[in-house]
């Protein structure tokens, strides 16, 4: 890429409503993370001297949830449409010398490598204002309309409701994405107000450039997907699906085994080592780290917090919750672990359940290496079994109770029944 500086501003700003939710729009969740993470990790690819996000609708939430990135604040008092929102940044790059990348915050499966070749097309093109992303759809819906004139140049672009029939049928799209040079500033002033809701739109600057002669690039995505915004609920599973199936991608290509793709269901966020199985209707959160030869599922729930060292296998409806599951342990039927440090070579029987709430706080199990747990046992945290222990079936240990090195426990509350080893 071109050593001309680049800086970014995306458009935070909005408040979504169409998702009929009270969240921000750029906090909406796929594959358990907000679509303004999704659009930080994407910048975090490309050089760039500065990124700048105009936030507006309950801004100071975008913030929190975003405190530790890299990024500068601008906020957008009123919320006067895409236009205004990136005139609210000129005071931070009128003396800004190269390229701006604008994007919005709903576009979570645009790619670093499809901006880099939009700045690269903008700063190869001597005099450029501006330099758009499009793609073509089957169905257009609701997105502005690329107008070309005879030669293929853009002349325009038309928003969807503004669309006479026949520019209704018009497959190219614009994506919302765009690279401008701080001319732009000068042009957002001749913007008009759209005359049915006095907003002020980002798309209708290419109009201006247009009708002054200035030059405008575009650059068609290959792959529509990637400029698919999320301004519904449906767009919201549309991405999250095509999310989904990007992260079984990744982990398929490592050498990670997923029997069935289309019935598991993994977020972002994940670390899964090689030739780890992963059986059908399996969800694995955010925070979960599964190392090399693994087993998982079907029918299990692994959250944040979750390690299973190489080797560890958790199967049929068990869940785990913020808990290490050692090396070549198992944990394969119907199952709760919370808050549990488990050992090496440990077996944990079916039903077995540590208790790790006592209705004001969570306390943790620890179980050693070679213990193992009778069908049915629960574990009251604060809890302790010693290595290669092991609780009788139906067994309760109770709270505090630490069972000893190679005991084993039975009963309600659990007692041991012999100090030799079985």
């Amino acid at each position: 890429m071109s050593n001309h500086k680049v800086a970014a501003v995306v458009l935070a700003a909005g408040k979504g409503t169409r998702m009929f939710s009270p969240y921000p729009k750029v906090l909406q969740e796929i594959c358990g993370k907000p679509l303004l993470y999704y659009t930080f990790k994407t910048l975090k690819e490309i050089e760039l001297e500065k990124v700048y996000v105009v936030i507006g609708y309950e801004a100071e939430k975008v913030k929190d949830a975003f405190k530790d990135e890299q990024v500068s604040w601008v906020r957008q008092n009123e919320l006067k449409g895409t236009a205004d929102a990136l005139e609210t940044t000129a005071q931070f790059l009128k003396d800004h010398k190269g390229s701006i990348l604008v994007l919005s915050g709903d576009t979570p499966l645009i790619n670093p490598t499809l901006l880099k070749g939009l700045i690269q097309v903008h700063q190869n093109s001597l005099k450029t204002a501006a330099t758009v992303l499009t793609c073509s759809l089957d169905v257009a819906g609701s997105y502005g309309r690329i107008i070309r004139d005879k030669k293929g140049g853009l002349k325009g672009i038309v928003e969807a409701e503004e669309c006479s029939e026949k520019q209704k049928k018009i497959k190219e799209i614009n994506s919302g994405t765009y690279v401008f040079d701080n001319k732009v500033f000068d042009a957002l002033k001749k913007v008009k107000p759209n005359p049915s809701n006095g907003e002020y739109y980002l798309p209708k600057v290419i109009d201006v450039f247009a009708r002054e002669g200035k030059k405008v690039k575009t650059l068609v995505a290959e792959n529509p997907a990637e400029c698919l915004g999320v301004n519904t609920t449906d767009e919201l599973n549309t991405a999250a699906k095509i999310m989904r199936q990007r992260i079984i991608d990744g982990f398929q290509q490592k050498g990670v085994i997923i029997t069935d793709p289309e019935n598991t269901y993994i977020e972002e966020e994940v670390l899964i080592g090689k030739e780890t199985i992963i059986y059908p209707f399996t969800v694995i959160h955010s925070g979960v780290l599964i190392g090399e030869r693994c087993q998982v599922g079907p029918f299990s729930h692994l959250r944040k917090g979750t390690v299973l060292e190489d080797g560890a296998g958790v199967g049929n409806f068990t869940e785990t919750k913020k808990t290490r599951l050692g090396r070549n342990s198992k944990a394969k039927h119907l199952s709760y672990l919370g808050d549990a440090i488990i050992g090496a070579d440990v077996n944990i029987g079916a039903g077995t359940i540590t208790a790790n709430y006592d209705g004001v706080r969570k306390e943790q199990t620890v179980i050693e290496d070679g213990a193992s747990t009778g069908s049915g046992t629960v574990l009251v945290a604060p809890v302790r079994m010693g290595r290669r222990s092991k609780t009788g079936a139906g067994a309760v240990v109770t709270k505090g109770y630490n069972v000893p090195e190679d005991a084993t426990v039975v009963g309600i509350p659990a007692k041991p029944v012999s100090n030799r080893r079985i």
